[in-house]
């Protein structure tokens, strides 16, 4: 399978998507075709393991990976070192038609934890298979999650780096500390000043230099990256879409051939866009329900057919979705054009100049019969905490909650009768304050003291990782000017 940029470069192999992360003219890689599971394929998901699923998806997309470096990636990277649930990505029913996926039992407790326990191992084999004798240096830019667990992936990995941006003060005190604390001789961590999307910009325009080349070749790195607008990044996320119906049809919620609904706390729109790749494949979706807070401009889209990032910028209690700029709607945009690299251009270049874009009527109206999308306040997701809790005894964090609050949003609005599943991307734990201050109105600032008031009120157990912080300290206090990315890279790579 070949893959192209969104905004008309050459084909590319798996291989090179995964280790250039973003092509040379800015844009997105894309698959050339989607890959067809058939009802027979979809019911063989069906009790196998998430290790063989996963397997089984990628080899459709990694064409130039040989099957057996598929399966000892995926078994490396999905083990019971790394993952605390032998299902890796568990599904609980709470409610009558209303499941919830738990993407948050890897190493660092968020959804992020899927794809980058992965990709490392696919960088390092892209790495052998284009001859880059260079080492990877990954640069990452973070709204609280995706650092850490790219941190975690890459830490100590032969042959690679890690650098991590991430927007000062603009994370949860818990997210901080889970990037300050990292070891590993090859990472490094920096405060931003500005917001994720300066944070994110900033990358962007590092990969997108003309000097990119010159002074990476000259300092004997490749650059590479480990956000979402990586495909490796994007890839691995189909898998858990088509773990969560096969585990519904398992359980006999739903019968194989059933249409379902995903609702996802939605910032950059890769784990959505992870979701409409699936339906593409072949899985039976019925709405993908895209969650915001605050920071709605996704939500607005997705009406409207407007995207406008020229509003105010919220900071949440959801900060992984505190983002104005989502990178991945690039890719939908180029999907639900036919591939149209002229549009996506130009509608790319008027919200870098203008800050805004009106896709066209046929790509709404293609959108709305796919999409829908809400929005909850920060007030109305820690009602949606307390309510949850109370009455089924189940600990949402306050990305979860967005999701929720959507999907009781959709149920009232727009139901469609079919089952419900709701994606699960934090541990309520790394927003202890937040979590607790929802359920009982007690405010304590102190982390570790909510975790374990948190702790004491629920029963809910700590996990081990986050427990673990209280005794660590923080290796990294760098701070930069959202305009000296690509300056503090340079002297990185350098040093």
């Amino acid at each position: 399978m070949s893959f192209f940029s969104t905004r008309g470069g050459a084909c590319v192999t798996a291989s090179q998507a995964i280790l250039w992360g973003l092509a040379k003219d800015g844009g997105l890689y894309v698959p050339s075709m989607f890959p067809q599971l058939s009802s027979e394929r979809m019911a063989s998901l069906c009790g196998a393991s998430y290790q063989e699923q996963a397997a089984r998806i990628l080899r459709d997309y990694l064409e130039d990976y040989t099957i057996a470096e598929i399966e000892q990636s995926v078994n490396a990277a999905y083990d019971d070192k790394h993952f605390d649930d032998p299902a890796v990505t568990p599904l609980h029913t709470l409610m009558p038609d209303v499941h919830v996926l738990e993407l948050f039992h890897g190493p660092t407790l968020a959804f992020k934890d899927v794809a980058l326990n992965l990709l490392p191992h696919l960088i390092r084999l892209a790495a052998k298979k284009n001859d880059e004798e260079r080492e990877i240096s990954i640069l990452v830019a973070t709204s609280g999650d995706t650092g850490k667990a790219a941190l975690e992936g890459f830490k100590d990995v032969p042959g690679t780096s890690c650098t991590v941006f991430y927007p000062y003060g603009g994370v949860s005190r818990m997210q901080e500390l889970q990037m300050a604390t990292t070891g590993g001789g090859n990472t490094h961590v920096i405060g931003v000043k500005g917001n994720f999307d300066d944070a994110q910009t900033g990358v962007k325009q590092i990969f997108a230099s003309d000097r990119r080349e010159g002074w990476a070749k000259e300092s004997g790195v490749r650059l590479s990256s480990a956000n979402s607008i990586n495909l490796g990044r994007l890839a691995p996320q189909v898998a858990y879409y088509y773990k969560a119906y096969a585990d519904l049809v398992l359980t006999g919620a739903i019968a194989l051939g059933d249409e379902v609904n995903f609702v996802v706390p939605t910032g950059n729109f890769g784990d959505i866009l992870a979701g409409e790749f699936a339906r593409r494949m072949g899985l039976p979706v019925g709405k993908l329900i895209c969650a915001s807070n605050a920071n709605n401009v996704l939500t607005d889209f997705i009406r409207t057919g407007c995207y406008d990032r020229r509003r105010a910028f919220h900071k949440t209690i959801s900060p992984s979705m505190d983002i104005l700029v989502s990178s991945n709607l690039e890719r939908y945009l180029y999907l639900a054009s036919g591939g149209d690299t002229k549009l996506v251009a130009r509608l790319m270049a008027s919200l870098n100049d203008e800050g805004a874009y009106q896709a066209p009527e046929s790509l709404v109206d293609a959108m709305h019969r796919r999409f829908d999308a809400y929005c909850a306040s920060d007030a109305m997701c820690a009602h949606t905490i307390r309510r949850v809790w109370e009455s089924e005894r189940y600990l949402l964090d306050p990305h979860t909650a967005v999701a929720w609050s959507a999907m009781e949003q959709f149920r009232k609005e727009a139901d469609n009768g079919l089952a419900t599943v709701v994606l699960a991307t934090a541990s309520p734990y790394k927003f202890s304050r937040d979590v607790l201050e929802s359920i009982s109105g007690k405010v304590i600032e102190n982390g570790f003291e909510a975790m374990d008031a948190l702790n004491a009120m629920t029963g809910v157990p700590v996990p081990k990782n986050l427990a673990a912080l209280r005794d660590q300290k923080a290796r990294f206090t760098d701070c930069v000017e959202k305009g000296a990315l690509l300056e503090y890279v340079q002297k990185a790579v350098k040093a």
